[in-house]
This record gives C-alpha cells, sequence and structure tokens, in this order.
C-alpha cells in the first residue's frame, strides 16, 4: 500500500509538467497553423484577382500543391462542394489554365479525370496583356473624357500606350547571391 500511495503522488507531480508542456506544444501548433493559414489566405486573395474568384484560386493553390487530383479529392481537400468544384475545374480547363486527364487504372469502370494547374509564370503570362490594356486606359483616361466632351469631332483620339509590361522567366544562375550582391564577375542579380 504504501508502495501504492507513492505512485500515486509521483503521478501527480509529473502530471502538471507533462500538462504544461502538452498545452505550450499545443499552442505552438495552433500559431504555426494559423501563421500557415494567414499565408495561404495572403496567396488566396492575390490569386482571387487574378482567377476571379477566391472558390477557382483555392482550386488553383490546391492543384500547385496536390497536381494530378481528381475533383473529387479537390472538393475534400478544399472543403468545397464537389458540385462548385467541377464547374469551376470545367472554367479552369476552359481557359487552359488547369490541364486534365484520365486517370490509368488497371481495373475496368469509371477512370476520372485528374487536374493539374499551370505554372504561376504561365498563370501571369496568360494575363499581363489584360493588365498592360487596363493601366494603359487609366494613364489615357484625361484623353478618353475629352474625346466625350467633343462628340462633335469625328476624328479618332490617339491615344499612347506608355505602360509596357514584360514577363521574363529566370532560371537561377550559379554566380549570383541571393542578397543581390555583385559576383566576381562584376554583375549583380538585381536589375
Amino acid at each position: 500500500m504504501a508502495g501504492d500511495k507513492a505512485l500515486s503522488v509521483e503521478q501527480e507531480v509529473e502530471d502538471p509538467e507533462r500538462d504544461r508542456i502538452s498545452k505550450g506544444r499545443e499552442r505552438l501548433e495552433e500559431e504555426a497553423d494559423r501563421a500557415v493559414d494567414q499565408f495561404d489566405q495572403g496567396i488566396v486573395d492575390l490569386l482571387s484577382w487574378v482567377l476571379d474568384t477566391e472558390t477557382r484560386a483555392r482550386i488553383y493553390v490546391y492543384l500547385r500543391q496536390h497536381p494530378h487530383s481528381t475533383s473529387e479529392e479537390i472538393a475534400e481537400g478544399t472543403g468545397l462542394y464537389p458540385s462548385t468544384v467541377r464547374e469551376s475545374l470545367a472554367e479552369l480547363h476552359d481557359e487552359e489554365k488547369v490541364q486534365r486527364r484520365k486517370r490509368e487504372s488497371e481495373g475496368a469502370g469509371n477512370n476520372p479525370y485528374e487536374y493539374t494547374a499551370i505554372a504561376p509564370s504561365e498563370l501571369v503570362g496568360g494575363i499581363v496583356g489584360q493588365v498592360q490594356d487596363e493601366l494603359n486606359t487609366v494613364f489615357n483616361l484625361d484623353t478618353h473624357l475629352e474625346s466625350d466632351d467633343r462628340s462633335d469631332r469625328t476624328d479618332a483620339v490617339e491615344t499612347t500606350e506608355p505602360v509596357s509590361i514584360r514577363v521574363e522567366e529566370r532560371e537561377s544562375d550559379d554566380s549570383t547571391t541571393e542578397s543581390g550582391e555583385t559576383d566576381e564577375s562584376g554583375e549583380s542579380d538585381d536589375e
């Protein structure tokens, strides 16, 4: 009986320490999850602008993380309704922002499509022209407004296109440093 009493006292001493460590670990995990969620939400917000909706952005991010996923897997992974995922995937495929292929399986039966999102550089390249046109319209807003005031004029208003966007995908080069410092050849990786 004395041994039983000693064991229960020992357990009482260890349990508060374990609880404290366990609670600390849980708190760290929650903070890490929150940081990831905030980062992911920032990416989704940015992509929502590029892809038109948050739903499409969430699907795109999921597919970048999990290429070759079926619509069912995407719905489960994103928490979106399966019908919403299927509709958005059809639109994204029509717009060539995701690629699809039939999933291969050894048995007979239904082989669903599996989807993969295009590279971010391709996604950006696809919207550059649209963004450039919109920026040039804003830049030339006064010219467009003046043409409305002069509706009696028959000659076309000439606009300039001062905004030109070029997207370049650069491969990493061993002669440059990550901080933008100059390498031995005297060139900088910041332009």
